[in-house]
């Protein structure tokens, strides 16, 4: 079985080119370019590196990007790609359009072990860890679809979608690094967010990285009710989740985003508002509210927008900047909280690690 050149880092990759092919240093950038700058994935198209190194490139080593299974576009242009990985793993990524750009949402892991009540992919269950070519990959995947269809380019990522990012922190944590590479895919940390439930170990690796700003899934108020509805999350205390956020090193200007999923009748009170501004009053955080997004299955509603409205301003009343996040890609099942890869059939995957 060959080995995925995406699954490595830059360092990685230097390594295997001065060590293992006999090549200088410097081959190890032009290969860089080539995947992830480039997009390419034939040996053969390489022009700059010799006839005798691309041959030797193409026997000993692959380049393999997650395979498109199914590609769904939305009323509201959001694309939500269906991919397939090295053995038959299913994930799903999707770009989200906004005024001149497009945000990437991507998958960390095939399912979710964390089983939220309110969310599809937690009802998958984990399946497995996705490693850096994987989830690298689906940015290669966005890219090329919105230069082959000739829209607005991809600038943001937020790692968002399938599986909790802080429980594959070794493999995000590479993905990470790879992307600032000038060589390469080149996202700025300022451009890359991590969602996370809260998992303190986690939070002060990416914190000590300074590689991406954290989002937290927050979602209640209080102990009590999150541990209702994030019963897993919830084993961290939140009086410790808040003081490790309390800790997190933050540039000037820099905030925590806390994401807050309105459900009706359970957390989209007002009073549920107040006890929001009492937990994070004083923080250097803005607060991200989002409508519920009915799926199949789960026992919730979404809430009227007269609560929504009435949550969000007592909130800025309160000193809180709140902002609304509209529910997009709603009708193929590509927002918030509604992933869940599926298929009605599905071969073996790209033979690769």
């Amino acid at each position: 079985m060959a080995v995925n050149l995406l699954n490595l880092t830059f360092s990685e990759l230097e390594a295997l080119v001065r060590d293992e092919l006999g090549q200088p240093a410097f081959r190890a950038a032009q290969l860089w370019q080539w995947m992830w700058q480039k997009g390419c994935r034939d040996f053969a198209e390489m022009t700059n590196l010799s006839k005798d190194l691309r041959a030797g490139l193409a026997q000993r080593v692959g380049i393999v990007w997650p395979e498109t299974v199914r590609t769904l576009v939305s009323r509201d242009n959001t694309v939500k790609f269906l991919l397939r990985l090295f053995g038959g793993a299913l994930i799903e990524s999707v770009l989200i359009p906004g005024p001149g750009r497009f945000t990437q949402c991507l998958s960390t892991q095939a399912g979710c072990a964390m089983a939220c009540t309110f969310c599809n992919t937690g009802r998958m269950g984990l399946e497995r860890n996705l490693n850096l070519a994987e989830i690298l990959g689906q940015v290669l995947v966005g890219r090329r679809y919105l230069e082959d269809h000739g829209l607005d380019p991809l600038k943001n990522l937020v790692f968002m979608g399938m599986g909790e990012p802080l429980q594959n922190l070794d493999e995000v944590l590479r993905a990470l690094s790879a992307l600032g590479h000038p060589l390469g895919l080149g996202f700025s940390p300022r451009r890359t967010t991590v969602s996370t439930v809260g998992l303190p170990e986690g939070l002060e690796a990416l914190g000590r990285s300074g590689l991406a700003l954290p989002a937290v899934s927050l979602h209640a108020p209080n102990q009590e009710l999150r541990a209702r509805i994030m019963p897993r999350a919830a084993r961290v205390p939140l009086s410790e989740l808040m003081a490790c956020l309390d800790r997190y090193p933050l540039r000037p200007r820099e905030r925590i985003t806390y994401e807050y999923l309105l459900l009706k009748g359970v957390n989209d009170s007002l009073d549920h508002a107040r006890q929001l501004a009492r937990l994070l009053s004083g923080r250097r955080c803005k607060v991200n509210l989002i409508a519920f997004n009915p799926c199949p299955g789960i026992p919730y509603q979404a809430p009227d927008q007269e609560a929504v409205l009435a949550f969000e301003r007592l909130l800025w009343d309160k000193g809180l900047t709140a902002t609304l996040r509209r529910g997009m890609g709603l009708d193929i099942q590509a927002a918030c909280g509604q992933l869940r890869a599926q298929a009605a059939s599905v071969d073996s995957g790209p033979q690769m690690c």
